[in-house]
């Protein structure tokens, strides 16, 4: 499963907070400064902790072909429903701010909305099938997304 839990990682979060920022920004030039570093570093921070969440307790990956056989509510779940969506967002908000990039910042807002409909559409209904009742409860006590408790429903 710990191979299964790296390939997921590498192909989804991999891909969309790493691979498509380094290809968009190729011709820029990076521009440290302390605040890009520290949303960067941040959201990778919060990414890892929430890949090792899903593998630890619940017993699965990110991907839909291993996903998780138990409804994580621990760590960070207890800020948000989606704080694995938040770290990713982060790390994409990062590489904007470190290239000043409004491309970047545009492809952070784009990530953001299919997020966003990706939840609806399909993490939440399947959500409520897998885990019913468990998810019910959840989903009444932590919002979708951290510091947006009107958008929890």
């Amino acid at each position: 499963m710990l191979l299964r839990a790296l390939l997921a990682f590498v192909a989804l979060p991999g891909i969309v907070a790493f691979a498509v920022p380094a290809i968009l920004s190729w011709r820029s030039t990076l521009q440290p400064g302390p605040l890009g570093i520290s949303v960067f570093a941040a959201g990778l921070a919060v990414l890892l902790w929430c890949v090792g969440a899903f593998y630890v307790v619940g017993k699965g990956t990110l991907a839909s072909w291993s996903p998780p056989r138990k409804i994580v509510t621990v760590g960070l779940y207890r800020l948000s429903r989606n704080p694995m969506y938040v770290g990713v967002l982060l790390v994409i908000t990062g590489w904007a701010l470190l290239f000043r990039s409004p491309l970047l910042a545009g492809y952070a807002a784009a990530v953001a909305l299919v997020f966003h409909l990706q939840l609806l559409l399909h993490e939440e209904p399947w959500l409520a099938r897998t885990f019913g009742d468990e998810w019910a409860a959840y989903r009444k006590r932590v919002p979708r997304w951290i510091g947006l408790p009107w958008a929890s429903r």
